[in-house]
Order: C-alpha cells, then sequence, then structure tokens
C-alpha cells in the first residue's frame, strides 16, 4: 500500500504533501498498470471526474493536465 494516497478533498498527496498525484505516485501507478494503460486512464479519469467536484474553483485544463496529461 502507498503511502501517496490523495488527501481528499484538497487532492494533496499524504506522503509528500505535492498536488496528488505526485511525481512518485504517477511512477507507482505506471508500474502498477504496466501492460493494462485503458485500465490506468479510466482509473485515472474518475479520479479526475472526483477531483472536479472538489476543486470547482481550479481551471479544467490545468486539472485536466494533472489527472491525464501525464499518461502514456
Amino acid at each position: 500500500m502507498t503511502t501517496h494516497a490523495p488527501v481528499l478533498p484538497v487532492w494533496t498527496c499524504a506522503g509528500c504533501g505535492a498536488p496528488w498525484p505526485c511525481p512518485t505516485r504517477r511512477r507507482e501507478l505506471l508500474a502498477e498498470y504496466e501492460g493494462a494503460p485503458v485500465s490506468l486512464s479510466i482509473y485515472m479519469a474518475s479520479r479526475l471526474v472526483s477531483a472536479t467536484q472538489d476543486l470547482s474553483w481550479a481551471p479544467a485544463g490545468t486539472l485536466h493536465r494533472r489527472f491525464l496529461g501525464w499518461l502514456p
């Protein structure tokens, strides 16, 4: 289990305090979903939907880059 989980509703990393998903969690997710990029995309898209509700003040493009823009 990772210590780099999101702290809700602010969406910061419990492990390092960076915006979630932090670089460490991104690496972990890529390893966890190795060979299943569509599943990772679906998971991160669901996290994006949740984050947009909590972070309604944040620009949509910023959240899109943060949650989906780093995916291969």
